[in-house]
C-alpha cells in the first residue's frame, strides 16, 4: 500500500523477489494539470505497467474494501507512504502489517520526517520498519537502517535516498518475517525520546530572518525543493530553493532581512550573520541562479526582505 515516489522503489524491489503481490493499493486518481485530467499516483502507474492488481479505495472502512482485503488472504501487508489504516485492515494477514518510517523512530513521528530532519539541523536520520498499531507510528520497531544527512542535502536528495535505503529495508524485513515464521524480534518504542513531524503548511514556510543564519539555512533546504521556503519583496513572493551559510563577507553588516549584492553574489542578513542565496524564483518568473536574478534587475544591493 502507497501512493507517491518515494514508494515505489519498495513495490519494485518486492516485484523483483520470489515474494508474491496479491494486490497493490493506492490512492484514487485526483485531477491535475491546467487542463485537470486525472492523473494516476505513482504506484499505480508502476504497477500497471508491471501488470499488477490495483485497488483504489475512497475510504478504507468501506465494508466491501475490506472484504476485498479479506478474499485476497494475504500473508503480509506492507504500507509505504499511504494512508493511516483502520484496525479492521491491519489487522486481517496472517503475520500483521507494517510500515516503512522514514525517521529514526521513536524521533520524528508524523507526515513530514524528512523536512523536520534536515529544518531541526540533524546530521543523522534513516528508516524504520514497524508493525501496525492504532496510535500512529507507535508500532514496535522490526529493523532500523541509519543514514547520514549532507551538509549539501536538501528534502529532495535525502528523499530519494531514503526511498532506496527503505526499499532494502523492506525486503530485509518481509525476508526475515518468512525465516522466523513471523516470530521476528521486536524492540518496543521509547515514547520518552519522541519527537514530532507534523504536516507542513503553506503558512509554514516562510522564512522568518530574525533567526539565526545556520537555522535560516536548515530551513531552507529542509523545504527544498518542495513545498519551498519563502520570502517578499515589494508585496511578491520570492521561493527560495538552495543557500549556504559558509559566509565571512559583509559579516559585519546585521539587520534581519536586508539584501547585500554584487554583481554576482547576493546575501540577506539574518540575526548574527549573513547568508548567501544561491537559487530562487521570483512570483511569477522562472527558477534562477542568484547571478541571473541580480543581472535581471529584480533585486538591489540594501533592500529588504520580510
Amino acid at each position: 500500500m502507497g501512493t507517491p515516489d518515494f514508494a515505489v522503489p519498495s513495490l519494485q524491489i518486492l516485484l523483483t523477489s520470489h515474494h508474491k503481490i496479491s494486490a497493490v493499493v493506492t490512492t484514487p486518481d485526483k485531477p491535475k494539470g491546467r487542463g485537470l485530467k486525472l492523473a494516476h499516483s505513482a504506484v499505480k502507474e508502476f504497477a500497471l505497467q508491471n501488470n499488477l492488481r490495483v485497488l483504489q479505495p475512497d475510504k478504507l472502512k468501506d465494508e466491501n474494501f475490506i472484504n476485498e482485503i479479506r478474499d485476497l488472504q494475504p500473508d503480509l501487508i506492507i504500507i509505504v507512504a499511504f494512508r493511516i489504516l483502520p484496525k479492521e485492515i491491519f489487522t486481517i494477514p496472517k503475520f500483521g502489517s507494517f510500515n516503512l518510517h522514514a525517521s529514526l523512530l521513536p524521533k520524528y513521528r508524523g507526515a513530514a520526517p524528512i523536512n523536520w530532519a534536515i529544518i531541526n539541523g540533524e546530521k543523522e536520520t534513516g528508516v524504520t520498519t514497524f508493525f501496525l498499531k492504532e496510535r500512529v507510528d507507535t508500532g514496535n520497531i522490526i529493523m532500523q537502517t541509519p543514514c547520514d544527512i549532507a551538509e549539501d542535502d536538501n528534502a529532495g536528495t535525502l528523499h530519494d535516498k531514503l526511498s532506496h535505503i527503505g526499499a532494502g529495508t523492506v525486503m530485509s524485513t518481509v525476508n526475515l518475517i518468512e525465516m522466523t515464521n513471523g516470530n521476528v524480534p521486536i524492540t518496543e518504542q521509547d515514547n520518552t525520546l519522541a519527537s514530532p513531524a507534523p504536516k507542513i503548511f503553506k503558512d509554514d514556510c516562510r522564512i522568518d530572518w530574525n533567526k539565526p543564519a545556520e537555522q535560516v539555512h536548515n530551513f531552507i533546504r529542509g523545504l527544498s525543493p518542495y513545498p519551498a521556503a519563502y520570502t517578499f519583496h515589494n508585496g511578491k513572493q520570492i521561493k527560495i530553493f538552495k543557500s549556504s551559510n559558509d559566509v565571512s563577507v559583509n559579516s559585519q553588516i546585521i539587520s534581519p532581512g536586508l539584501v547585500l549584492c554584487g554583481k554576482t553574489h547576493l546575501f540577506v542578513s539574518c540575526s548574527d550573520n549573513n547568508i548567501e542565496i544561491l537559487e530562487l524564483q521570483l512570483e511569477g518568473k522562472k527558477r534562477v541562479s542568484a547571478k541571473d536574478f541580480i543581472n535581471g534587475k529584480l533585486i538591489s544591493d540594501r533592500e529588504t526582505l520580510k
